[in-house]
Formats: structure tokens, sequence, C-alpha cells
């Protein structure tokens, strides 16, 4: 059997001291915001777009490379991370993880967007039970970006 793959997004935002969560109702777990990326959509748009779907929020995409100009073409944001993850056996997500900033706490989702989001602490994020690359992605994030 042929394996397909698709291309994701996900971002984790942090906002001051905390990183945003959400827990994903069918997969039980605690997850950064993120998606499929549309058919033609750059990934860093997708990342925003997910971003405002999910949680309301307009963020700031962090550019983890240097970045620099060529005549004739566009430099994107550079994702912190590319994962290959396995759903199952016979599909995997090609996964561009970006690290972002919000203005504010503020949550509004969507109509039909999950309700169950919440900012975590460094501390909420060390205890916390979820996936272990979800915490090492927190912890980085809050690293990087916390103020």
């Amino acid at each position: 059997m042929e394996i397909t793959r698709h291309f994701t997004v996900t971002t984790t935002v942090v906002h001051k001291n905390k990183v945003l969560l959400h827990f994903h109702k069918s997969l039980k777990k605690w997850l950064p915001i993120g998606g499929h990326i549309g058919r033609d959509e750059l990934p860093e748009v997708a990342a925003l777009r997910e971003a405002k779907e999910e949680a309301g929020l307009d963020i700031e995409l962090y550019q983890s490379g240097e970045s620099y100009e060529t005549t004739g073409d566009r430099n994107l944001i550079l994702p912190s991370h590319i994962m290959l993850q396995n759903i199952n056996e016979y599909h995997q997500h090609i996964d561009f993880v970006f690290y972002a900033t919000a203005k504010a706490f503020d949550l509004k989702p969507v109509k039909g967007e999950t309700e169950n989001l919440k900012w975590f602490s460094k501390e909420e994020i060390e205890k916390l039970d979820a996936p272990e690359n979800v915490k090492v992605r927190a912890l980085e994030a809050l690293s990087i970006l916390s103020s």
C-alpha cells in the first residue's frame, strides 16, 4: 500500500511568559494550534490563517534563520523545524513548525473550532501530560520569545 503525505503547519504561540496550546478533541492531547496547508497556500500564510481560525489571534511569526533578498525572488519565513510525523502506517504529515508571538491573551476561536484553549507557564508545561515533542517545542519557544 502506498503512503500518502500531507503538508501541515503547527504554530507554538507565546505571549509574555506563556505558551498557547489547545486540547485536541479527537486525539485527546494538548497540542499547538495548526492544520493542513491548503492547495497553493504558502506555509507561513497557513500558519497565520490557522492562528486566526483556531484562536482568533493575529500573530507575528518568528524568523528562525537569516533572511536575505535576491533579485526576483522572495524570502519565505523559515520554520523553526520541519518534521515528518507518522499519522498511521499509510499516512504522514510533513509539518512546518513555526514559533510566533501574540499581542494579547484574548482568545476568540472561529465558531466550530475548539474552545479548549489555554495559556501555560513554563512550570505548567514541564508538568503537563502532553507528547514529548510538544513540551520540548513549547519550552524552546518560551526560551526564545518570552518577554
